[in-house]
């Protein structure tokens, strides 16, 4: 693997774990404000991640710099036309592998509905700027991460299939939901596809970022009118049934 490679690597294991050792300073520190504690702790912590997500972006592209310039070279990969075909399509393709994921999930008695996702909402309800990370800067490292790198050492060795499956596991125990194991990799195992596909990482970074945005929108901007439109069609049910 490439020296630049370890270095990311070791880049993106050092921003989170950095959080560890942040969170228990900020709490001593929160602890200093008396009642405005619990709110500087929060805005604290969520200023510490957008800028440790941030910054480790711009490590991880200073590093790729040489080669982010052969992936919007005419030659390195699919055209233009088919990579945009491929980002767009690629959307509706992660959103169906993640449904039907869920479905069967929800078929072995897993409970629907992903509490890493309840709480990022949580915190962008609290702190908006978060959105930055949850749908921006969090996807790109971790298509960079998981597809360019790890599946990409990995597809040098080993068929699609099995480097697919491996790194689309690892993507999915990283998000600290191992019930939904079988959710997530679904998810990665649709981006390395992307990736093979086209050979150009901007794609599954399209789609991953704009799949993120899609379901912070659907459930958090648009969540009042959802649950409306659900106890309506509900209240339409109710009566149907009560005619017949």
């Amino acid at each position: 693997m490439k020296r630049e490679y370890w270095y990311i690597l070791m880049a993106y294991t050092a921003m989170h774990l950095s959080s560890f050792i942040v969170a228990p300073i900020l709490f001593l520190l929160g602890n200093f404000l008396g009642e405005d504690a619990v709110e500087f702790q929060i805005n604290a912590s969520v200023g510490w991640i957008v800028f440790s997500f941030t910054a480790t972006l711009f490590i991880v592209l200073f590093l790729l710099r040489k080669e982010i310039r052969t992936e919007f070279s005419p030659h390195g990969g699919a055209s233009f036309g088919a990579s945009l075909l491929w980002a767009v399509g690629g959307i509706f393709l992660a959103l169906t592998a993640q449904v039907i994921a869920a479905n069967i999930e929800a078929w072995m008695g897993i409970e629907m509905g992903s509490e890493n996702t309840e709480q990022i909402l949580t915190v962008i309800e609290t702190v908006p700027i978060f959105i930055i990370v949850s749908s921006i800067i969090g996807p790109i490292l971790e298509e960079i991460v998981f597809r360019k790198i790890i599946f990409g050492v990995l597809y040098k060795r080993l068929k699609f299939f099995l480097s697919a499956l491996l790194s689309s596991v690892i993507f999915a125990l990283a998000h600290g939901e191992p019930e939904h194991l079988l959710l997530y990799s679904a998810i990665g195992f649709t981006f390395a596809f992307l990736y093979v596909k086209t050979k150009r990482i901007i794609v599954p970074i399209i789609a991953h970022v704009s799949m993120n945005t899609m379901v912070v929108l659907i459930q958090s901007v648009f969540r009042e009118d959802i649950e409306r439109y659900i106890r309506e069609y509900e209240q339409i049910q109710s009566f149907i049934g009560g005619l017949f």
